[in-house]
């Protein structure tokens, strides 16, 4: 439980240092799609958002190890790490199409950025749920 706790206790600070960053793609000015400061805009939100996907990914595999200590059984750790691999592979398959589809348009960065982080919110927003319920 103390490890629960840490992990979302870091995943709370890792949101208050990005503070000065923009930390969504609204935050990013929509209208200069293409321009190189939208572009650098996204890359720091989705270096903020796999911030946090890596502390809330990290405060599951807490919890499934601590479960797996206390009952011998490491399969639900093994498939979460499998389905988060999984996932990974699914992102950016995902969000290399539409980058594809577009190309050579010069937005078609900011689509595979954009992609990227929507895709990895939800992620955050399931693994977030996941630990409220428990």
């Amino acid at each position: 439980m103390k490890k629960a706790f840490f992990a979302i206790f870091l995943a709370v600070s890792t949101g208050m240092m990005s503070v000065t960053h923009a930390k969504s793609i609204s935050d990013c000015d929509a209208s200069k799609a293409g321009n190189i400061d939208y572009s650098r805009c996204l890359d720091r939100v989705k270096s903020a958002v796999d911030r946090e996907l890596q502390t809330w990914i990290n405060n599951q595999i807490f919890i499934l190890e601590d479960i797996a200590a206390k009952t011998g059984r490491k399969s639900a750790l093994n498939m979460f790490k499998r389905a988060n691999s999984d996932f990974i592979k699914y992102r950016e398959n995902n969000c290399r199409w539409q980058y594809l589809a577009i190309s050579p348009a010069t937005t078609a960065g900011s689509a595979y950025k954009e992609c990227y982080i929507r895709l990895s919110r939800s992620r955050i927003a399931d693994l977030s749920q996941l630990n409220t319920e428990k």
